[in-house]
């Protein structure tokens, strides 16, 4: 999903919280709306770190073009994984929400990177590319020592 729908429904998600929550602070709801989107740092990282240029720009067109390609395998019946995002992951979740315990400004960007991961997978599901995403970071650790 492009970063512009997650920002967009993020901040629908976050309205619809202040209106079944009005006591939630908007700066809770801050957090959410900017963990919506800013999970896919890792998107970023990943590109900067394949290619060695940092431009934003350059991390879109690389996404495009990745994006481009993984379409064309997958027309063709090829089913291969897509680059790690390490943010994206069910150990990194789960250590946020744990943080989120202890520290609560944490659970609240817990509450946007299940919301952004839940766009995610239903947007993956939709278009039939589920199996493009490494869900676990142990077994990405598994396949690859």
């Amino acid at each position: 999903m492009l970063p512009r729908w997650h920002i967009i429904l993020g901040a629908v998600f976050c309205i619809v919280l202040k209106l079944f929550a009005p006591a939630a602070s908007w700066f809770s709801l801050g957090l959410v709306f900017l963990a919506s989107f800013l999970i896919d740092f890792d998107h970023y990282a990943t590109s900067a770190w394949k290619t060695g240029r940092f431009s934003l720009l350059h991390s879109f067109e690389y996404h495009r073009k990745q994006g481009s390609a993984h379409q064309k395998e997958h027309v063709k019946g090829i089913r291969r994984k897509g680059d790690f995002h390490v943010f994206h992951t069910i150990e990194f979740h789960l250590l946020v929400a744990v943080l989120g315990l202890f520290f609560s400004p944490l659970f609240y960007v817990f509450i946007g990177m299940v919301f952004h991961s839940l766009l995610d997978i239903g947007w993956m599901m939709h278009h039939g590319v589920l199996y493009r995403r490494e869900f676990f970071f142990s077994r990405w650790l598994q396949q690859r020592f």
